[in-house]
């Protein structure tokens, strides 16, 4: 008799696990789901995940909450969403610095291979922004300041080792010109320096310096990429200008911790692809100088995995680190 009930508890014990994750899967979501955006509220991730995060949750029918987790640059919140209970009611918001860049110069709790990528949701191309009082209105102009007056000409960034300090970096190692790099704590104040003529170049991010671009306080030279701005399109490509490796530009995504299970990550994935191809949508998110940008969880991976590389040679040949 006492084996005889071990072997129906046995029994019992495998049918329970063998019906769990779909049982899971099939009630899921039953509560608020939370994204975790690793800076500040406020700055261009926080707002874009803002914008996403009520359509998403029309999506699932739960409500979709953003947590601020900053600092370390993105790391720690990215270390957190991967980090989380794989229950599939967390969820992060993937940002290119902290997955591509960060992890070859300062140590970091997760590797690429930790992360559950879910899909691509924005680019936002990268643009060579100048001074009003620099004199430079070209690219041309600015090489040949450059060289007349090496080191002369100052180029800000949001903070070292961010895409804007990352891709002055590769500006100089593509042109061979010699621009000194001033990081500030942020773009916002970068812009302002760069108003001031404090510094006379910044790589911006596009959605940093949309808006004053088009109202005419600084100027736009160069999209930092292959194709040219929806936004700007009479400013010209560095492909078009002769310099096809200057390709910068910031990728943002969803990604989750490695356990939860496919069944859910698809169904949020998917609710998120929905909320994406939303018209108002994707309006709102061109806005804000960037382009919504839908993946497969395997496409941003390669994506992620590919960018990693590319940082990590051009941060190795400038000598990059956070000193």
């Amino acid at each position: 008799m006492f084996r005889h009930i071990l072997r129906s508890l046995s029994v019992a014990a495998l049918s329970l696990s063998a019906i769990s994750a779909p049982a899971l899967a099939q009630a899921w979501p039953n509560r608020p789901i939370q994204i975790i955006v690793p800076f500040p509220a406020g700055g261009p991730v926080d707002i874009l995940a803002r914008v996403l995060a009520p359509k998403i949750s029309e999506k699932v029918g739960q409500p979709v909450v953003i947590e601020n987790r900053g600092g370390g640059g993105g790391t720690i919140g990215i270390q957190a969403a991967v980090t989380a209970q794989p229950d599939g009611y967390t969820f992060g918001f993937g940002t290119h610095g902290a997955l591509a860049a960060l992890p070859h110069i300062m140590k970091v709790a997760y590797t690429l291979d930790d992360i559950q990528f879910l899909t691509v949701v924005a680019r936002v191309p990268q643009v060579l922004a100048v001074s009003k009082e620099s004199g430079i209105n070209s690219f041309q102009d600015l090489l040949r300041m450059a060289k007349q007056s090496p080191g002369k000409l100052n180029y800000g960034s949001a903070g070292k080792a961010t895409t804007t300090h990352l891709g002055g970096e590769l500006i100089k190692q593509e042109t061979g010109i010699d621009i000194v790099h001033v990081p500030y704590r942020g773009a916002a104040p970068a812009v302002i320096g760069l108003m001031s003529n404090d510094v006379q170049i910044f790589p911006a991010d596009l959605s940093a310096v949309l808006e004053f671009v088009k109202s005419g306080k600084i100027n736009a030279i160069a999209i930092n990429g292959p194709k040219r701005a929806d936004q700007l399109p009479n400013v010209p490509t560095t492909t078009e200008l002769g310099f096809p490796n200057i390709n910068v530009e910031t990728i943002y995504g969803l990604i989750a911790n490695k356990s939860v299970p496919s069944d859910i990550a698809n169904k949020f994935r998917e609710a998120t692809v929905a909320a994406m191809n939303d018209p108002a949508t994707k309006q709102q998110i061109a806005n804000q100088g960037a382009t919504a940008s839908a993946s497969t969880g395997d496409e941003y991976r390669q994506i992620m995995q590919a960018e990693f590389k590319k940082w990590g040679e051009v941060i190795k040949k400038g000598g990059i680190t956070l000193d």
